[in-house]
């Protein structure tokens, strides 16, 4: 084991801790900062396993964590979608595509970007349900890329997530139905 690789991996380590502690913060200022520390932690990772693909993906969702902070600052928190992130969305699938044509290393390799396509129309949903639903696949394409990259955190703590994202779907799935009552 190379030293770039142990590094590697304690980045990775600290990247899923970030991401972890995302999910559990109720402030949406606080997700997006401790997402974005998770983004750079994840692309530090990248280039210490020379994972350009990864890598090139971090850059996109930086820009639009980005993005996002200055959208929740200027505009706050909506619950209908905007013609502005309409554009956000279809910009960050396209920056996705952008940068997966000079990074390409085979099928593997898109699995990074197809996993960040579908995270970011995950979220895009405003639906609690929806993001339960796609973080299955988005957990599972991301534990290919991890294996292709030979990241052994990365597919370990990725199937973590995977576990987690499935109990939380069953489990949202099998809770009681809240019906309104007529007055």
């Amino acid at each position: 084991m190379s030293t770039s690789y142990i590094i590697s991996q304690v980045f990775t380590i600290a990247m899923y801790a970030f991401l972890a502690v995302s999910y559990v913060v109720k402030k949406r200022r606080s997700i997006l900062i401790i997402s974005t520390i998770s983004i750079i932690l994840n692309a530090l990772a990248y280039v210490f396993l020379q994972a350009w693909t990864g890598l090139a993906v971090c850059g996109i969702v930086f820009a639009r964590n980005i993005y996002s902070f200055w959208d929740y600052y200027k505009y706050g928190e909506q619950e209908k979608h905007s013609t502005r992130d309409i554009v956000v969305l279809v910009a960050t699938i396209l920056g996705l595509i952008a940068v997966a044509i000079p990074t390409y290393d085979g099928i593997l390799s898109l699995m990074s970007v197809f996993g960040a396509a579908l995270y970011n129309y995950s979220i895009w949903q405003k639906s609690p349900m929806a993001y339960k639903a796609l973080g299955i696949p988005t957990c599972i394409l991301w534990i290919a890329y991890n294996a292709f990259v030979h990241s052994f955190f990365g597919v370990v703590l990725e199937g973590v997530l995977l576990i987690a994202s499935t109990y939380g779907l069953v489990k949202a799935l099998k809770a009681p139905k809240k019906h309104k009552r007529k007055k």
